[in-house]
């Protein structure tokens, strides 16, 4: 006989095969708490099943006698066959290996003990049992002899735990931090005051309770939290103390806090039975972490943004030419071109003399893009600007505490200069005890920042610009012999714009360029009209004035046409397509009449301002001059500045 099942229609019929079952079966089978199947190998049929086989396989029971076998157990046929021929060979057999889909299609945990029925054909009997509800068996068995074996112990470990709250009582209430206690089945013993409020519960509502299940049953982001991966409860499995920094307790009303936890074992004659569980609640401290971790990705942010932008502006500096700025084709322009070619290889300092407006900066600027400092930054000083008291701390820096104010550590310009060029404007106002410090940072590239001992040393190329006659300051006793040669290295003088009239036409264009692209149109031209105007003006301003005209021009330009508005000069503009008579050519200026109309012009300028310089409102803005410029043309012309008080100059106007 073939003892192998065959996956086959079974060929008996039907009702002989249910007869014959519910002869040979009997009450056993049907009485039976354990799950049976009766199975054909030859036709792989399910012959019959009882009650609990049903229940547990999820099928009634004609369903299951009309199933295959091997349809209960997909794709384990060969498994099947093993099983069945070895309980066919030996008699009796079991497997764990084989595993039934319930009719869900969820796959069932069982272990199947199979025994031949005698008789012929041959038939098998299964019985089923449930491994799950073994294994709940056992732990209930497991459970039962602890109960009835330790019911003195457990109440041992109670009345331990009531000492402890008991003796502890007043500390328990005092403590700011939230503290209870479970014992080894994970059981909360008890729970203080602090723990009260932080959670929401009540005492009695979690005492003899699972606190985890309550308070610890979810992680922050939403996933389950298994009791047997917590570490409050590992501390009585491992007997170890753990402490926790950046999970979430979960308040009676649903809403989760952050919190840090320490679970600390207790122990009795030897034995862990239960832990004491210390939290706090650090909502506010992870906030602020948050807060401060954004700021700084912000900060972070904004220094790449700025590399980023200083590397593009740098590009930008250098794919625009090597003389940024310096436009020209007089022979004045082109030998300072040749003077900056000589000596920007060099780390020699560089004195730029000239009036203002003339572009001296644009020179040192130049100097430095052309040298191997490049790299590094040209950090600008506005001598003029700096209030006298000042001075040193801005130069040099300061420590904390070094003044009236120092509130922390200040880097100086020479500090920030350090391995690039310091370029200082109008280096005639830089008062006389301070010129000996600047001397001595030259020759020997050392300093010390206000209020602290250590000498630092830097490597810093100076470029110095003015305005004035340093020789004659030099005369008058007002600037340091020794510091005018150590800057007088290699002088280069900024030309005056009336001494190279032929370059205006090229700065006019170039300016009115930048015009077009600050007002967004390009329809604006110059005239032959504008430029004749223009060429025969004086520039007092030099080219700072040029460009203060034609952005003017720009702005008040109508129907496409630019509107130039000069000042009154000595050489007021004139068409030379129209002649003009010795009766109306304006009469010329002396240097010292110019130099008279020009004081008594910022007279009356102060004198509107209330002898206010710099700001809104003030005389700069009124004479249409940068600040700076004004205050080294107040010197320069020894005009006193005088202000009124407020109250007073009010009670002169409402006269």
């Amino acid at each position: 006989m073939d003892a192998a099942p065959i996956p086959a229609h079974s060929e008996l019929p039907a009702t002989s095969v249910m007869s014959a079952a519910a002869h040979a079966y009997g009450a056993a089978f049907e009485a039976s708490p354990l799950g049976m199947l009766v199975l054909d190998p030859q036709s792989d049929r399910v012959l019959d099943a009882n009650l609990p086989a049903c229940r547990l396989l999820g099928y009634d029971r004609e369903a299951l006698r009309e199933m295959a076998m091997s349809a209960l157990h997909p794709g384990q046929l060969p498994a099947l066959i093993v099983f069945t021929e070895a309980v066919l060979t030996k008699g009796r057999y079991w497997t764990r290996s084989l595993i039934p889909r319930h009719a869900t299609g969820r796959e069932l945990q069982i272990e199947y003990q199979g025994a031949l029925l005698p008789g012929d054909p041959v038939r098998l009997l299964l019985t089923i049992i449930d491994l799950e509800e073994r294994r709940r068996h056992d732990v209930d068995t497991e459970a039962d002899a602890y109960v009835r074996g330790g019911i003195a112990e457990w109440q041992q470990v109670e009345r331990f735990f009531r000492d402890v709250e008991r003796e502890n009582q007043l500390i328990l209430r005092a403590a700011g931090e939230g503290i209870y206690g479970v014992n080894a089945e994970g059981k909360t013993t008890f729970v203080n005051p602090a723990a009260e409020r932080m959670l929401g519960w009540k005492a009695e509502e979690l005492v003899g309770k699972d606190i985890h299940s309550m308070v610890h049953h979810t992680h922050a982001d939403g996933r389950p939290y298994p009791g047997h991966d917590c570490p409050i409860y590992g501390a009585f499995r491992d007997g170890r103390v753990h402490t926790v920094e950046n999970e979430v307790f979960w308040r009676k009303d649903g809403k989760p806090f952050w919190v840090e936890y320490t679970s600390t074992p207790i122990h009795d004659r030897g034995a862990v039975v239960g832990a004491v569980v210390v939290f706090r609640d650090v909502s506010h401290k992870r906030e602020a972490e948050e807060k401060l971790r954004a700021a700084l990705e912000e900060v972070e942010n904004l220094r790449q943004r700025l590399e980023l932008e200083n590397a593009y502006l740098q590009e930008e500096i250098r794919l625009e030419g090597k003389h940024r700025g310096i436009i020209g084709r007089s022979a004045a322009i082109q030998s300072i071109l040749r003077q900056i070619e000589l000596v920007a290889p060099t780390d020699a300092t560089v004195l730029v003399t000239g009036e203002s407006g003339t572009g001296k900066e644009l020179i040192a600027r130049a100097i430095h893009e052309a040298s191997s400092r490049s790299s590094r930054p040209l950090i600008r000083v506005n001598c003029a600007a700096i209030p006298r008291e000042l001075f040193e701390s801005e130069f040099f820096g300061h420590v904390r505490g070094a003044f009236t104010g120092a509130l922390r550590d200040r880097v100086g310009r020479f500090e920030l200069a350090d391995g690039g060029t310091l370029f200082l404007d109008e280096v005639g106002e830089i008062p006389p005890e301070l010129q000996g410090k600047l001397l001595r940072v030259l020759q020997e590239g050392q300093f010390e920042r206000v209020g602290e001992e250590r000498t630092r040393k830097v490597d810093v190329r100076v470029i110095a610009a003015t305005n004035r006659d340093l020789k004659q300051e030099v005369r008058l006793g007002r600037f340091r012999e020794d510091l005018y040669f150590r800057l007088n290295v290699v002088p280069i003088e900024s030309v005056a714009l009336r001494e190279r009239r032929e370059d205006i036409p090229l700065l006019a264009q170039h300016f009115l360029q930048g015009a077009n692209r600050k007002l967004k149109t390009d329809h604006l031209r110059l005239t032959e009209g504008d430029v004749r105007r223009l060429m025969q003006y004086d520039w007092p301003g030099n080219v700072r004035e040029l460009e203060n005209v034609i952005e003017r021009a720009a702005i008040l330009a109508r129907d496409g046409r630019l509107r130039i508005v000069l000042p009154e000069s000595s050489s007021a503009p004139q068409d030379h397509a129209a002649p003009v008579s010795d009766q109306t050519r304006p009469a010329l200026l002396t240097e010292e009449e110019r130099r008279a109309r020009d004081r008594a012009n910022i007279i009356a300028a102060l004198q509107a301002c209330n002898g206010k310089i710099f700001g809104p409102g003030g005389a700069a803005e009124l004479l249409d001059v940068k600040p700076t410029t004004l205050a080294s043309r107040i010197k320069a012309l020894n005009i006193r500045v005088e202000r009124q008080p407020r109250r007073q100059a009010g009670r002169q106007q409402a006269g």
